[in-house]
């Protein structure tokens, strides 16, 4: 299975707290591949600050509010044919890291495994998984956990007060 990621970091002033592409790259490959894909896939992966995010939300969920991630799935465009021998573009994870970080705080957790968690959620979402309801929150966060549990890191929901 190959990933090939776009990482795009849109930080004033990026810092070391935000994970490395190599990092990203195999906590995305981990998730794709346990979900069973075969084809090379390809998605974006984007680090920006909150006005960004705030403005994406605000246009695309019509909520006024900085979040931590999202998601945009790629649409094939109607009639358009493609080549199925390329790598399959699956869309772009946004991911705000001052809300990241504020969020590990309070939530009393190492950055690190609040950072894998969102990238692992957001990619969730670009295979269609949701939380619009308790059986799809349980579902999602179940697999989640299966992910996060494989790469050797800790069940983000005990304890979690969100």
């Amino acid at each position: 299975m190959k990933l090939a990621i776009d990482y795009q970091i849109a930080l004033n002033s990026p810092d070391s707290l935000i994970p490395s592409e190599q990092q990203c790259l195999e906590w995305l490959n981990k998730t794709v591949n346990i979900l069973g894909e075969k084809k090379p896939v390809l998605l974006t992966v984007r680090i920006v600050e909150e006005v960004e995010i705030k403005q994406l939300n605000k246009d695309y969920r019509h909520k006024d509010s900085a979040t931590n991630v999202l998601s945009f799935p790629y649409e094939k465009m109607p009639g358009v044919v493609e080549n199925d021998e390329i790598a399959d573009y699956l869309g772009d994870i946004i991911i705000c890291a001052s809300v990241v970080k504020q969020e590990a705080l309070e939530q009393n957790k190492p950055l690190e495994n609040h950072w894998v968690h969102m990238l692992i959620h957001g990619c969730l979402h670009l295979y269609g998984f949701d939380h619009l309801d308790n059986n799809e929150a349980e579902e999602m966060e179940a697999l989640e956990i299966k992910i996060l549990a494989t790469l050797l890191y800790p069940n983000p929901y005990i304890g979690n007060t969100e």
